[in-house]
């Protein structure tokens, strides 16, 4: 019987053991390899950022100094510039993330297959573990030759233990590594998928930019006679519909009238503040303008805008028949960014086959004048309606 028990004992141990060190062997070649840094290009961007900012810092200095067609130029080149470096910075922050991904993705893979390995060798070492504990000290010492034989074998017990501990260590950190992994691949994929937004959006605002910059050539003809004498005319525009807004205008009441009720004419010519025939629209309360946008019904209309926004999403008609011909917004219009004539549109530009206005809401009728820039006179017509406190305008018309 111990004869048995030896021979058992004794295969046994030299099994425990060959699997122990060929477990460790595993586990040192099976380690996952550091993800291999991708190239570091943040100087790069940091460098087109500081392009950036000095052109942006030009523009601010432009901007301070007397507007000439030369001087909004140089402003728009400049714009044009910036946008071109972001477009270059952001396909550079593209190139980095998708390396990241490529290397994250290697990095899954190997991840995969040692977790795979480590998890099957961790399941063998349990058996075996469980097999060897099985067996009393008391065994093992009858097993054993001889004293030091008996020691030797303790020893490589505990070697073994070592080396399971090691295994359990080792595969908790590879599904542990594999997570986080898969947490930056994913993040990495939204982060580039969002940069490609940009870029389209960048793309798409630097060809407006070159648009805006060819337009204003073209409609100055590269005269600085002409874009003087355009910016005086919004400059008077501007002062008028601001001032206007803020009842400065010299007004006197009319009549009631009700919705529908054509109150005024469109001035069917040019003037010292307007380009061509249009009402400018506003709506304000108590002397702050709305976006008329907000109260007028959507229309069938013609866009002269450029691509300024047009998104009616009330409930008013309009005050001049349709289809209507949209000629600029309202806020940080097209016009606002290609002349920099004035820093924003407080109405919108519109203008039909009819010269005839109309009252969109009923209320009280007043004619008005204001007379501002270089003596330049803007007629118009306000109505005061009784609900929520509102006034609407109706500006570069005669009262009807």
């Amino acid at each position: 019987m111990i004869l048995v028990l030896k021979k058992y004992l004794t295969v046994s141990f030299i099994t425990f053991f060959l699997f122990s060190v060929l477990v460790f062997n595993h586990l040192t070649f099976a380690q996952t390899p550091s993800p291999t840094p991708t190239p570091d290009n943040s100087q790069a961007i940091k460098d087109l950022q500081n392009q950036i900012n000095d052109l942006q810092n030009r523009i601010s200095e432009l901007q301070k100094q007397k507007k000439t067609l030369s001087s909004q130029i140089a402003v728009m080149e400049s714009q044009i510039k910036i946008t071109q470096l972001k477009i270059e910075s952001t396909k550079t922050e593209i190139t980095n993330l998708t390396l990241d991904i490529d290397t994250a993705t290697k990095k899954i893979s190997t991840l995969e297959d040692s977790l795979t390995k480590f998890t099957g060798v961790l399941i063998n070492r349990i058996k075996a573990t469980y097999e060897i504990g099985t067996i009393q000290p008391f065994h093992i010492l009858l097993s054993s030759n001889n004293v030091s034989n008996f020691f030797s074998r303790l020893n490589y017990l505990k070697i073994a233990q070592e080396h399971d501990k090691k295994l359990i260590y080792d595969t908790t950190q590879a599904k542990n590594d594999y997570t986080n992994q898969k947490n930056i691949y994913e993040d990495k994929k939204k982060q580039v998928e969002a940069l490609k937004v940009k870029l389209e959006d960048y793309t798409n605002q630097l060809t407006q930019e070159k648009k805006n910059k060819d337009a204003l050539l073209e409609i100055t003809q590269s005269d600085e006679v002409r874009y003087q004498r355009l910016l005086a005319q919004a400059k008077a525009e501007y002062e008028a519909i601001v001032g206007i807004i803020a009842g400065k205008g010299t007004e006197s009441e009319v009549r009631n009238v009700n919705q529908g009720d054509i109150i005024a004419t469109i001035i069917p010519t040019a003037s010292c503040n307007s380009t061509g025939p249009h009402v400018h629209f506003t709506v304000s309360r108590d002397g702050a303008a709305l976006n008329p946008f907000n109260f007028l019904k959507p229309v069938e209309y013609t866009d002269n805008s450029e691509g300024d926004p047009f998104n009616p999403s009330g409930s008013w008609d309009w005050p001049i028949d349709p289809p209507i011909k949209f000629n600029q917004g309202y806020g940080n219009t097209w016009y606002v960014r290609t002349y920099g004539f004035y820093p924003t549109h407080n109405g919108i530009d519109i203008s039909g086959s009819s010269y005839n206005v109309k009252a969109v809401k009923s209320g009280t009728l007043f004619r008005g004048s204001y007379s501002g820039y270089q003596g330049c006179t803007l007629p118009y017509v306000r109505v005061h309606h009784n609900e929520d406190g509102l006034d609407t305008f109706y500006l570069h018309t005669i009262l009807k």
